[in-house]
């Protein structure tokens, strides 16, 4: 994303093509002049904590600014690392891995469970850095916390009993002896986005080192504090030095040496760059897994509970503005409560409270750059342009902050408009009517996407949900039940993706698999004077026999 200030255009930048939030943009400068009184910066924010966490970042000599959403102000000069650094930093990390590694798991297990506490006692200035960096509500910020104390527990809990040596059957019943053993892969490289700026820095960095791996990580550079927050964290709770490195830059400049150099990659992102990583890795044999893109689906089937869908709808819908991966872009409504789901709908987004605070009393917060207020007003502009009727919402608010956009609800969305089909990514919502279950389930499937999708309803809900081609399906609540579910795995189907997070899944992903056979007493040759005739009828009889005592 551009590291622009929010409101300005970088020196060398295309104007806003978007007329709204040309006018947004303008108004917000005007009003950051006459001094409106946008939210502050809070008090955690000190001179002293944004100088020690920048002290964790690899060095580099070049900066760029970042600028918090609320308010426009600058946060830090985050150093930008060369693309001629990244193998001193993978050097680094290698030496670091082999020591790492040759610890057992439970020790290395210990390091996150005092994590998991440390999360927990910090949380107030975790919430207080996704919000600077992000421009998210209070709730939506402490999702982040408590899904990071979910994830360190977990890993922590199972990996000594995933990663220890698995016993398997040998060729020959009790003369061979098998076991399963997992290498780290070594050096994981991990490129995160700017929307769950602490999450998405931390969550897949944990089962990666508690795996026996060193990381290497590129965040975005709005979401830099926040990991290099979730880095100093994991260094007071023990973790060993250069073992987990962030090396701030644009992918454009250190993407290629961070791949090239990687035994792994994990990244999130766009499918557009998630397809290039792919074929690149693909060139090098290395493995990755890659959360993508998504235009997700919810169904409101006849027989839901209104009351609890319209609210579960906005959390869906509008936490983090919009500004999530799976978060809920088109709403299908049985014809039975259409009406009445929509009006009501309808009625809450338009009340739904805006604003900037540290507090817990706004609904939804900010969008995050100046370029999502741009894509999401272009949408939006060119859907009413060609036919759509705004339910609610459809502008932006500067006289909230210089990168507020009013939740939106659109109806009579069809196919030539963009937003129909692509990812907005933003807090804009396109509602459909439906007859019959089928025909609900045929347009949830109509996307190249399958990240995420939810349905409500009562009787036979779990059948449906299974129908839909999405790699979450949640039933009668938002993605939280799954994402949060982190025993499960966390992933997409079709252009969202491919492998996933969490579950059995998310730690072993970072392992080679060894198979270590030892072969006792007889060979698995003919035995003395046997022929290699008389050891074939030998085998089959004994082959027959393990199937029918039912031997594995």
């Amino acid at each position: 994303m551009a590291n622009t200030k929010p409101g300005t255009v970088a020196k060398g930048a295309k104007a806003p093509k978007s007329t709204a939030a040309a006018k947004a943009a303008a108004a917000a400068a005007k009003a950051a002049a006459e001094g409106p009184g946008f939210a502050p910066m809070p008090k955690s924010l000190t001179p002293e904590l944004v100088a020690r966490l920048l002290s964790r970042a690899v060095p580099a000599s070049g900066t760029v600014t970042t600028y918090a959403p609320y308010n426009g102000l600058p946060l830090a000069d985050i150093p930008q690392v060369s693309a001629e650094e990244i193998d001193t930093v993978f050097a680094r990390a290698r030496a670091a891995q082999a020591a790492w590694a040759a610890m057992s798991v439970k020790d290395r297990a210990k390091v996150f469970l005092k994590y998991h506490d440390l999360v927990k006692d910090n949380r107030d200035t975790i919430m207080d850095l996704v919000q600077i960096e992000n421009g998210k509500t209070r709730r939506d910020a402490f999702r982040e916390v408590m899904d990071i104390m979910n994830t360190a527990r977990y890993y922590a809990r199972v990996a000594p009993d995933l990663l220890g040596p698995q016993g398997r059957t040998g060729v020959t019943p009790v003369l061979t002896a098998v076991k399963e053993i997992h290498i780290p892969k070594g050096v994981v490289s991990v490129i995160s986005p700017w929307n769950f700026p602490f999450i998405l820095s931390v969550c897949d960095t944990i089962p990666a080192l508690i795996a026996g791996n060193a990381v290497v990580q590129k965040p975005d550079n709005q979401a830099a504090l926040c990991a290099l927050y979730g880095l100093d964290l994991a260094l007071q709770a023990g973790l060993p030095e250069g073992l987990w490195q962030i090396a701030l830059g644009k992918s454009s400049q250190i993407g290629t040496p961070l791949l090239d150099n990687a035994d792994y990659l994990m990244f999130t992102g766009s499918t557009k760059t998630g397809r290039y990583l792919a074929a690149e890795a693909g060139k090098r044999l290395i493995a990755s897994s890659m959360e993508l893109g998504g235009k997700n689906p919810m169904l409101v089937l006849d027989d839901a509970d209104i009351e609890r869908t319209v609210e579960g709808s906005l959390r869906s819908c509008y936490g983090g503005a919009g500004q999530v991966c799976v978060s809920i872009e088109r709403l299908y409504v049985q014809d039975k409560i259409y009406d009445e789901f929509v009006g009501a709908l309808t009625e809450r987004v338009r009340n739904l409270a805006l604003g900037a605070t540290y507090e817990f009393g706004m609904e939804m917060g900010s969008l995050t750059s100046q370029e999502q207020l741009e894509v999401i007003s272009s949408h939006v502009e060119d859907a009413v342009s060609k036919g759509a009727t705004v339910l609610a919402g459809a502008k932006a608010r500067p006289d909230l902050g210089p990168l507020f956009y009013e939740p939106t609800l659109l109806e009579g969305v069809t196919d030539d408009m963009t937003l129909c089909r692509n990812e907005t990514f933003g807090p804009v919502v396109s509602v459909y009517r439906f007859k019959t279950v089928d025909e609900g389930v045929a347009l949830a499937n109509d996307t190249e996407y399958g990240l995420a999708a939810s349905v409500w309803g009562g009787t036979d809900v779990d059948d449906i949900a299974a129908r839909i081609h999405a790699g979450i399906v949640t039933i009668n609540e938002d993605y939280i039940a799954a994402w949060g579910s982190v025993d499960a795995p966390m992933g997409g189907l079709g252009d969202s993706g491919m492998g996933s997070r969490h579950g059995t899944y998310g730690l072993l992903k970072y392992t080679s698999s060894q198979t270590i056979a030892r072969q006792r007493v007889l060979t698995l040759q003919p035995p003395g004077p046997m022929t290699h005739e008389q050891f074939e009828t030998g085998i089959m009889m004994s082959l027959d026999l393990l199937k029918k005592v039912r031997w594995r």
